[in-house]
């Protein structure tokens, strides 16, 4: 059976060209949203992907319908593919369920990989890079050198609280406890280095 899945982005478009392709195709069965590409909730997506059956083929109108991405659209006919369900887009004339679609399908799936590899190697350099310029990733610290000296110094005479030292420097209790973890790593390094 032929299970149709048709997507429009709002509520002034509409589904009527992507129906008359879906019935002509054969699709017995159809299924709709009204959302944007970049919306992760689709129930009419999940209606239809949760009706078809072994066998069946999934039919959208174009392949940007089904997808919010070529990697959300590739993890989805992986789906479908696992259940050995068929998937076909009218406009591109890919059909899963021929040997040239499933080609077809291999190869958007390897151009994805290799994107996330390419996008992977360009965040990698460039994190290289900004540390060989000395610059250090992450939220820059709050506090500086003397007053975080300060701070440790009042909590090791005992006389105030770490919720009053919290308090005094308007930082919160796991960021007093990470000054003082590191200031403890610190000093165990020096004692070691002195040796």
């Amino acid at each position: 059976m032929k299970v149709g899945y048709m997507r429009i982005s709002t509520g002034d478009q509409n589904l009527a060209m992507q129906e008359d392709a879906l019935k002509n195709a054969g699709c017995e069965r159809i299924f709709s949203d009204v959302a944007s590409g970049s919306k992760q909730a689709r129930p009419g997506l999940e209606q239809a992907l949760t009706f078809a059956r072994r066998g069946d083929t999934i039919v959208v109108w174009r392949l940007d319908r089904l997808g919010r991405s070529v990697q959300h659209l590739i993890e989805v006919i992986k789906k479908l593919q696992d259940k050995e369900i068929g998937f076909a887009s009218l406009q591109e004339n890919i059909n899963t369920t021929t040997s040239g679609g499933k080609l077809v399908f291999h190869i958007f799936s390897a151009l994805a990989e290799f994107e996330r590899e390419l996008i992977r190697e360009r965040t990698n350099a460039g994190l290289a890079i900004a540390r060989q310029r000395g610059k250090v990733g992450g939220r820059p610290a709050y506090l500086n050198n003397a007053q975080i000296k300060r701070m440790l110094e009042l909590y090791n005479e005992g006389k105030i609280s770490v919720a009053e030292l919290c308090r005094m420097y308007s930082i919160s209790r796991p960021s007093f406890y990470n000054y003082l973890h590191k200031e403890n790593k610190t000093a165990i390094k020096y004692a070691e280095n002195a040796k």
